[in-house]
């Protein structure tokens, strides 16, 4: 299977995968609630079951753990409305507002409330002061079938839970510079303008991986299959850091390049196409050492041989290829080199990198594990 269909088919299953699971175990719910423990009708099991696991991977089990918090709460503003004040519609008024207010007291998270105001809904309107402690005990089943699928069972990854984020925003990143090495080969000022909105735009990716890397922090704290994880998901955070600065040195890079003569875009496009080469190469594998070292190695080049040009001081030329070298340095500490060590081998102009090898995942039958190459 060829690089864009292996792609393909990870999308596929990133997709379908976590559908499978909150419908295995919403099943699981209702079996055990219904069978287990003989509920009449046990829908609330399954609902909460579906609800936890409703979430991005890396927080299902906060959720879950949040669903159980919000129910509690719900019930407790439930059941002592119906006690104190009986079943109308001022009731239900008062006992919605008044889980929602414990709710946001505890700490605000929008499954909470929401959570707690349907536990206060169900009590209130069903008019049934016994159907709270089942409901409690069916919301318990649903959360704790949905902390086995998290935690235990099918908890993600976290190392490659950081790499798949970052692979995004590494990809737009490499569009975005492409789209720039197109504009200075055919002079064009609108497809610059693109490549300046793509590299703009790259906010909401960034948002996305600044959650991932939480979320796998959260992972090594909590899942059991994950503990021993916890200096590899370090090392990636630290690593995948360093896409803050890459988008922005990207995004000066375009700026300043379609600022300089036609005849300096011409010369500039070929490297400028080498660095978004690298990224793209970094994006479909970046947890592959190989690949890291073939991105520092050109981008190192790169550096040397614009630092051989001989472009007038403060020209437009000249801040074009000091931002190209930046980028060229970022891609480098990127892929794995100290960031003091890329700074000396560009300014020095003479010496060799060696990427050191990424944290490894587990293997699994998408990911066979590799060959080393010699």
């Amino acid at each position: 299977m060829n690089g864009a269909g292996a792609r393909e088919l990870r999308s596929v299953v990133s997709t379908v995968w976590p559908l499978l699971q909150a419908t295995a175990a919403a099943t699981l719910a209702w079996l055990i609630a219904k069978h287990g423990l003989g509920h009449k009708d046990p829908f609330f099991a399954p609902i909460a079951a579906v609800v936890a696991l409703n979430t991005s991977l890396g927080e299902r089990g906060l959720n879950a753990l949040r669903l159980v918090e919000g129910v509690i709460v719900g019930i407790v503003a439930g059941e002592l409305t119906l006690v104190a004040v009986g079943r109308d519609a001022g009731s239900l008024a008062l006992a919605v507002f008044a889980a929602m207010t414990v709710a946001r007291a505890l700490g605000g998270a929008r499954i909470v409330i929401a959570q707690a105001a349907v536990g206060a809904i169900l009590i209130v309107a069903l008019g049934d002061a016994e159907a709270g402690p089942q409901r409690l005990i069916d919301a318990l089943i649903g959360a704790g079938v949905a902390l086995g699928f998290s935690q235990i069972l099918f908890s993600p990854e976290p190392v490659a839970l950081v790499r798949r984020a970052a692979s995004d925003v590494l990809q737009q990143l490499a569009e975005g510079v492409e789209l720039t090495a197109r504009a200075l080969e055919h002079d064009d000022p609108e497809l610059g303008e693109r490549a300046m909105s793509s590299l703009r735009d790259l906010h909401p990716r960034m948002v996305e991986l600044r959650r991932v890397t939480h979320a796998s922090r959260r992972v090594v704290r909590h899942s059991v299959a994950w503990r021993s994880r916890t200096v590899p998901v370090v090392r990636e955070n630290e690593n995948v850091g360093q896409l803050d600065l890459l988008g922005g040195s990207c995004l000066m890079l375009a700026r300043a390049a379609m600022v300089t003569s036609p005849a300096e875009r011409r010369w500039l496009a070929p490297g400028v196409r080498v660095l978004a080469a690298a990224m793209t190469e970094l994006a479909a594998d970046p947890g592959d050492r190989a690949t890291r070292q073939r991105a520092a190695d050109h981008a190192l080049d790169l550096a040397r041989r614009m630092a051989g040009h001989d472009a007038r001081s403060r020209s437009p030329l000249a801040a074009a290829i000091a931002i190209v070298r930046i980028v060229a340095t970022d891609v480098m500490v990127f892929a794995g080199v100290d960031p003091a060590q890329a700074a000396d081998v560009v300014r020095e102009g003479t010496g060799e990198l060696s990427v050191p090898d990424p944290p490894p995942l587990p293997p699994s039958p998408l990911r066979p594990r590799r060959r080393r190459r010699p």
